[in-house]
């Protein structure tokens, strides 16, 4: 993998959640040596029944599938910071959204981190300049972001603070290669990264235009997919992510804009009758052969 010139051999993941554990999954398919740290055993235990579905899948994905049999047994679970990075080239901190229990978890790990690791922040809310105070090692600081189901998703966001030095930047786009993955590298830190910041105002645009009463969701992603040639439109995308999130999304500005707070009732109206998008069968389109995927839908 990568030759002898590789300085990353060893992947500490801390947290093992769904996306910790697809990172930790794909780093050891692809031959680093990775350990999973967690809180306590019930959720290290937990991680790993999330991990079973995966050999599976990627026997299906890739061409050499077959060795993802193996993944699990070859990660090490622990849950003993001081022990999980004992000789750790890389940690990626795939923990709880929350500034108290990174800004904690930062201070513990700066403590027991082998002086060559360098640090790796996975949060899609956060930039790493907000936990630069938590850590020992500010030009060894930055945020490498991945989307869920990462295997088909393999894009790898890798966004530095103003104090880290370009090296490890270049060190991380390496590792993404390394594991499949297509790095995006940002020049600056910017919150919600290159995609979100794209991706969110194309949603809420959407979104607004139907709150508004200006057209419906079909017609609005027909309207995007006919000009830009795109496989999917606004709506389409926003079942996949599921309508929870841009619910909360549009509850949280609603008190101070009142085009959100439309949003946020026509959404919630659709969650209360179960329509909560793609997982349920069933959003602003019904599953698994939705309209827009039909030939007729952009005639």
């Amino acid at each position: 993998m990568g030759g002898d010139n590789m300085s990353i051999k060893n992947v500490t993941v801390a947290g093992g959640g769904v996306l910790g554990g697809q990172i930790a999954f794909q780093s050891q398919f692809m031959g680093f040596n990775v350990t999973v740290y967690d809180v306590n055993d019930s959720a290290l235990k937990h991680s790993e029944q999330l991990m079973t579905s995966y050999p599976d899948i990627y026997k299906n994905f890739y061409a050499d599938g077959e060795k993802a049999d193996k993944v699990i047994e070859n990660i090490r679970f622990s849950s003993n910071l001081t022990d999980a990075v004992q000789d750790a080239d890389l940690v990626i901190e795939a923990i709880p959204e929350n500034v108290n229990i990174k800004k904690d978890f930062y201070e513990q790990l700066s403590r027991v981190a082998p002086q060559k690791a360098i640090f790796a922040s996975n949060s899609s809310t956060f930039v790493p300049s907000q936990f630069v105070d938590s850590v020992d090692r500010p030009e060894k600081f930055l945020a490498l972001h991945f989307a869920n189901q990462i295997w088909v998703n393999n894009n790898a966001e890798i966004m530095g603070h103003a104090g880290t030095d370009e090296k490890y930047i270049d060190e991380l786009v390496k590792f993404a290669r390394d594991i499949r993955m297509v790095p995006f590298k940002l020049n600056k830190e910017q919150h919600g990264y290159i995609l979100n910041s794209l991706l969110v105002p194309f949603l809420d645009a959407g979104q607004k235009l139907w709150a508004n009463g200006v057209s419906d969701p079909h017609t609005i992603d027909k309207a995007w997919m006919l000009a830009t040639k795109a496989p999917m439109g606004p709506f389409a995308i926003l079942d996949v992510v599921g309508l929870q999130t841009p619910y909360n999304l549009a509850l949280s500005r609603s008190d101070t804009d009142e085009e959100q707070a439309k949003i946020a009732r026509l959404i919630k109206e659709m969650i209360d009758e179960g329509h909560t998008g793609l997982a349920a069968g069933k959003g602003f389109y019904e599953y698994p052969n939705p309209e827009y995927q039909q030939e007729s839908f952009l005639k």
